[in-house]
């Protein structure tokens, strides 16, 4: 029986639209070189931030991200950068009496960001308050904790197969490959998507799969 849902976030339960937009305008390229780049990267199974490397050569990415934040053109999350089937599944699994947790590979300010969005979650955090990132089995170790739940008891919900699906089933969590975003769709049918538990189009497919 399921107890707990843990999420990654980008592109799982936010668009990546407004993040790379912002990252074009602020290296002065075409949003559709960036995202052609991202698509690039993706493809070839890399870090995405390799995107900004190669649209910037030897860019120091950490201290564009504070200038950035410096001048106020910082992260930023609002009700339009969440997939609208977020809030009805996440609504939907707590009324099930499901734990509904949120953690993923995201800043310490996208953490707040997603908090002050008041979302129907019991947890959230981010691997940059934890201090260690997917796919690193401490990340999971640290789900675990925050679910409060039994591993086998707990699903871990992602569009990335090498970052999400393949690590967590590792520490022994149940997984849901969700196919949305570059990663979600791209490798959809590669043997670490095929072999998570439940494969999913939309959010709102979880509540009776996992409630059955």
């Amino acid at each position: 029986m399921i107890e707990a849902v843990v999420f990654d976030v980008g592109e799982t339960l936010v668009k990546d639209d407004r993040g790379w937009g912002a990252w074009a305008d602020w290296l002065k390229i075409p949003r559709h070189t960036l995202s052609a780049l991202v698509g690039a990267v993706v493809a070839q199974g890399r870090d995405n931030a390799d995107a900004l490397r190669l649209a910037r050569p030897g860019i120091d990415i950490g201290a564009e991200y504070q200038a950035r934040e410096a001048v106020g053109c910082g992260e930023h999350l609002d009700e339009t950068d969440l997939y609208p089937d977020v809030r009805p599944a996440l609504s939907a699994l707590q009324q099930a009496g499901l734990r509904v947790v949120i953690a993923g590979n995201q800043t310490v300010r996208a953490g707040g960001l997603l908090g002050d969005l008041d979302l129907p979650a019991d947890a959230i955090a981010t691997s940059g308050e934890w201090g260690v990132a997917k796919p690193d089995p401490r990340f999971f170790a640290n789900v675990i904790t925050l679910a409060g739940t039994a591993p086998h008891r707990t699903v871990y919900v992602g569009d990335h197969p090498q970052n999400d699906i393949t690590p967590a089933a590792a520490v022994g969590l149940r997984t849901a490959h969700l196919r949305r975003g570059p990663y979600g769709h791209l490798w959809a049918d590669t043997a670490e998507a095929r072999a998570a538990d439940w494969r999913i189009d939309a959010l709102t497919d979880l509540p009776a799969l996992l409630t059955a």
